[in-house]
């Protein structure tokens, strides 16, 4: 039992250190997550969506912390209390996203491990049943080291948690999980194989028959049935087809088309804000001052946001810019760069560079 309960405190710690950390590596986006949670169409909370940032701070730091003190046994019961109550509303949150189709991606590892709606419900399960034995077998649980050693280790991780939330926050994530990494081709991640799986589909066509209601599955043609039709047909997806790692990338200006544009340049930059309103002022000041300076050196310069026409109207007016903004998907303009404004930096469609705005010089 004791070698059981060992193991199991070993791997939970593990997963929940891992876990919490891919995801302070990048606290913004965990917390774009959180405001897809918050949204009406979810759990319908959005008096939490302006404070999400600080929620998920806090979530992946106790997180870190939770596993750590479980490595360490030390704070046995507030561990486990702890590590139980976070375990039963994140199981609740999986479940609830996966029956009801919510939301896709929980973002439970962040970019850097993708499961499904039912993968991260399942996961959410397992790490139920661990914490459950591991509080009936608490007794096998004890400290590595002293309470004083223990408490120091405890107070260094948190610190050093915080202080590395802060540095991305203000700079960058410093691993990049998402196709829009330095070095990535954006072309040719949105180009899908010839020989990549299509989407399989199934139909359910409804006859009446005898009295009787009967549905018939075909993969697409009208089925030879002596009933009669009554109208009804459901259209059901079997197999999810390729999707490539972009998928979802255009710049649109006045109903035309640009990404080909930005895609074909020799050299190109993008700048890059989701929302113009909320966006740094001196971070837009700054990347105006890098258009112009870049624009000299051969460089085409393309806006991208999703942002309203008032805004982008309201930005002509303020500064005197050398760029045109192109409306996008705000998820997408998120993806690009974890700042904004951002700056991406592309050759022949190629990414060689991305920066956040407090790192333009």
């Amino acid at each position: 039992m004791n070698a059981i309960t060992q193991f199991i405190r070993a791997l939970t710690g593990f997963v929940f250190i891992l876990s919490g950390l891919i995801k302070l590596n990048d606290p913004l986006g965990f917390s774009f997550k959180l405001e897809e949670y918050f949204s009406p169409g979810v759990l319908d909370l959005p008096f939490f969506t302006p404070f999400a940032l600080a929620i998920a701070l806090v979530l992946v730091v106790l997180e870190v912390l939770l596993g750590i003190l479980l490595w360490l046994g030390y704070l046995k019961k507030f561990t486990l209390y702890s590590l139980l109550g976070m375990i039963v509303f994140f199981t609740f949150l999986t479940f609830y996203s996966a029956y009801f189709n919510k939301v896709t991606d929980c973002g439970c590892f962040g970019d850097a491990i993708k499961l499904t709606p039912w993968q991260s419900f399942y996961k959410d399960v397992v790490l139920l049943v661990f914490i459950l034995w591991l509080w009936l077998k608490r007794d096998f649980i004890h400290r590595l080291f002293s309470n004083a050693l223990s408490l120091r280790l405890s107070l260094l991780s948190t610190a050093l948690c915080v202080f590395f939330g802060y540095y991305v926050l203000n700079h960058l994530p410093v691993f990049d999980f998402r196709p829009y990494n330095i070095g990535a081709n954006i072309e040719a991640s949105m180009e899908v194989p010839d020989d990549a799986p299509k989407e399989v589909y199934a139909y359910l066509w409804e006859f009446e028959y005898q009295g009787a209601i009967e549905v018939i599955q075909t993969e697409g043609a009208f089925p030879d049935h002596q009933g009669t039709f009554t109208g009804n047909v459901e259209t059901v997806l079997l197999q999810k087809g390729y999707e490539p790692p972009i998928h979802d990338f255009t710049l649109m200006r006045e109903g035309a088309d640009y990404t080909s544009s930005l895609l074909s340049a020799q050299k190109a930059l993008l700048i890059t804000a989701y929302d113009l309103d909320q966006a740094d002022q001196e971070g837009l000041a700054l990347m105006v001052q890098k258009a112009h300076d870049l624009q000299k050196e051969g460089y085409e310069i393309f806006g991208m946001t999703a942002s309203s026409n008032e805004a982008i109207a309201t930005f002509y007016e303020r500064y005197d810019t050398p760029f045109y903004w192109h409306l996008a998907d705000q998820t997408t303009v998120k993806t690009i760069v974890r700042s904004n404004p951002g700056i991406l930096f592309l050759e022949n469609a190629t990414i060689i560079d991305k920066k956040h705005f407090k790192d333009l010089n």
